[in-house]
């Protein structure tokens, strides 16, 4: 049957994140933690707890934690 490879080239041998990557996702988890202390400190039916906190929390994970990971900064 078919031999498996193994890629060889440098790069697939290295994590491919730069600074910039590792300062998008430390903006991304403190955004996270700031929208779960918005929700912590506000009243169970406010807005902020209801409506705030969760936009905040969705901007987070699914807009600045995949665009730290997916983006691809020159060095």
């Amino acid at each position: 049957m078919g031999k498996v490879q193994k890629k060889n080239n440098q790069e697939s041998q290295y994590w491919n994140f730069t600074k910039n990557n590792y300062i998008l996702f430390s903006l991304g988890i403190v955004v996270i933690i700031c929208g779960y202390l918005v929700m912590a400190t506000s009243e169970t039916n406010s807005f902020e707890s209801t409506k705030l906190a969760p936009i905040i929390l969705l901007i987070g994970y699914i807009v600045i934690i995949p665009c730290a990971i997916l983006c691809k900064f020159k060095k």
